[in-house]
């Protein structure tokens, strides 16, 4: 019983100890920075979708339309 008691003991001191070590620490993340990064994150991939989707409206499909009514034009 001693050493399960002890054992519970040595786990209350580490969790003790971590807890008191990330309170006190000076570094780290906060949420301002973490915002920004999400905020950047959600511009970026929007122009990336706005200008994947130009290149499908103007080039790709266009070329797709033109290359399909080639195929199937039997005037020859």
């Amino acid at each position: 019983m001693k050493k399960f008691i002890n054992k519970i003991n040595n786990k209350a001191n580490e969790l003790a100890i971590r807890a008191k070590t990330a309170l006190t620490a000076r570094e780290g993340e906060g949420y301002i920075d973490t915002a920004v990064k999400i905020i950047i994150g959600v511009v970026v991939g929007g122009v990336i979708l706005v200008g994947l989707y130009a290149l499908f409206k103007n080039v790709v499909l266009v070329n797709l339309n033109d290359q399909i009514g080639d195929m199937f034009s039997y005037t020859a």
